[in-house]
């Protein structure tokens, strides 16, 4: 059930708003009510509510006001409804334009209202699964990312995108652990937002090549007791689960992206040296003071694969392919080197499919479940045949995301229209907004809606007008300009072909039910 948060200074708004509306029925439960903006400050901190619905006039802070002081302490923020009485029309038209949901005239209709909470509950659903949808790409793209940098794969393209999702600089100070399982079958496995032990955001979690389950954290500030304390956690949250004894190395502290390869390393090399001889525990890379290895890196060879992978035609990504692995071959580079341009190449696949809203994981779960992990492909053929499979895979989700994304278009136009359809709107200025074909965008506004453009508009600016004259004593050509007819006898007409009557008998006839 979603939380709504009544905001007016009349205690009697108040009670009928609880009392008489069916909040259940809606899908919302109202848990808090105010009768100032700054109780309301204080209760929305302490109630979080999925929709504020408050009065547009209240004492000392306005309701757009506490809107916006809203907007700037909560993340993210509730949806608005704003209340408000006919002489605060186009002060509540204005606050539309600042992304609020919707206004209600008083003296409020059950039936507007109803219908008002039922879009709303059906835009903070999309929103909130769309948030869930976004994070899990979001982590994709850094799991991924961080794998890559495992693998030796930098490249100032890899740092600016490190900055964007992570906010990791050159100099920002981390660090690497490694844990795994000393014997059996057992798997350690850090599910994503689980650090277990370290501080909120400071962990990002990865897995490498062999599956062993890895953390890069952000070590600036991080004392060694809290370090030890946190991997201590780490070590007996995973044996716990496994039953068996694990190991938890951790590196020396480096600073950016282009020492997570060498942190990583040294991570091995504790492992390698170290976990053979004690049953688990914590293990510190400056305790064995051995040379870090550097491993051959070179990058490059797949510019034309991904420009190929974008035009989407097969035969030519297979040919771009095998151009790639034969330069490769010729310079002798070495195995873990065409590995890690491979992992470089997976990473800018995924990030064009994120871009264009499509799901990274949908392509590299049934690559990982075909061909296993990266690092377990040894030799160019198997390289050369995951690539082949990869980006062929790409291109074709690639394309069908592009055919997708017109629907998302024209469900961006018909929501603005729905938003700003008092103004003068034409298909020949949307088209230029949204930068179409009129034409094209003519037929996608039918296919989508069943009408036409003019249709689905008039009957927008109609059913406002029948909002307006159940309520207030305005003129009818009045209306007609509010809702977005320059011209009153056209207003009529339209109005009489979808109501079956004119304006002046409905809002004759009409029995205004109100609260």
């Amino acid at each position: 059930m979603l939380k709504v948060m009544i905001v007016d200074d009349e205690p009697w708004v108040l009670e009928g708003l609880r009392t008489m509306v069916d909040w259940e029925k809606c899908g919302f439960e109202v848990c808090a009510e105010a009768l100032s903006a700054g109780e309301a400050l204080r209760l929305i901190r302490e109630h979080r509510p999925d929709l504020l619905l408050t009065d547009i006039n209240l004492p000392v802070m306005s309701g757009l006001e506490l809107i916006a002081a809203v907007k700037e302490t909560v993340d993210p923020p509730p949806r608005f409804v704003i209340l408000s009485g006919y002489d605060d029309f186009n002060y509540a038209r204005t606050a539309l334009r600042h992304k609020v949901d919707g206004y209600l005239l008083k003296p409020v209709d059950d039936e507007e209202i109803e219908e008002l909470l039922g879009k709303i509950r059906a835009i903070i659903h999309y929103e909130t699964a769309s948030r869930k949808e976004e994070r899990k790409k979001h982590n994709i793209l850094v799991h991924n990312l961080i794998s890559r940098c495992v693998q030796g794969d930098w490249s100032e393209e890899l740092e600016h995108a490190a900055c964007g999702l992570l906010g990791l600089q050159p100099d920002t100070e981390l660090q690497c652990i490694l844990a795994a399982a000393i014997s059996g079958s057992g798997t350690v496995s850090l599910n994503e937002g689980d650090t277990e032990g370290f501080p909120d955001h400071l962990g990002y979690v990865f897995q490498d090549p062999a599956g062993r389950a890895g953390l890069l954290i952000r070590s600036a500030g991080l004392s060694t007791e809290a370090l030890e304390a946190a991997a201590a956690q780490v070590q007996k949250v995973q044996s716990a689960k496994l039953g068996v004894p694990v190991a938890v190395m951790i590196s020396g502290r480096g600073n950016g992206l282009r020492a997570v390869q060498e942190l990583y390393t040294q991570t091995l090399e504790v492992w390698g040296l170290k976990y053979r001889k004690e049953r688990g525990g914590i293990f510190y890379y400056n305790d064995l003071r051995t040379a870090r290895l550097s491993p051959e890196f070179t990058d490059g060879h797949f510019t034309r694969v991904l420009d190929e992978v974008k035009e989407g035609v097969p035969e030519r990504i297979r040919a771009a392919a095998r151009e790639a692995f034969a330069a490769m071959t010729a310079k002798r580079v070495s195995i873990d080197a065409a590995q890690a341009e491979v992992a470089h190449l997976e990473m800018t696949l995924c990030r064009s499919i994120a871009e264009m809203q499509g799901d990274p994981d949908q392509i590299m779960c049934a690559m990982h479940k075909e061909y296993g992990n990266l690092g377990g492909l040894t030799d160019y053929y198997k390289l050369s045949l995951y690539v082949d499979r990869l980006c062929l895979e790409t291109a074709a989700y690639l394309t069908e995301l592009r055919a997708n994304n017109e629907g998302n278009t024209i469900y961006n136009v018909i929501q603005y229209v729905d938003l700003e359809f008092r103004s003068k709107l034409q298909l020949q200025d949307l088209a230029r907004q949204f930068h179409m074909n009129s034409a094209y965008l003519g037929q996608l506004f039918r296919k989508e809606t069943g009408r036409s453009f003019s249709d689905y508009l008039n009957e927008k600016r109609i059913e406002a007008a029948k909002s307006l004259l159940k309520r207030t004593q305005l003129k009818i050509s009045d209306i007609a300009v509010q809702v977005g007819f320059s011209n009153t006898d056209y207003f009529i007409d339209k109005f009489k072909n979808k109501v079956g009557s004119s304006p002046s008998v409905y809002k004759n006839a009409h029995n205004n039910k109100q609260l």
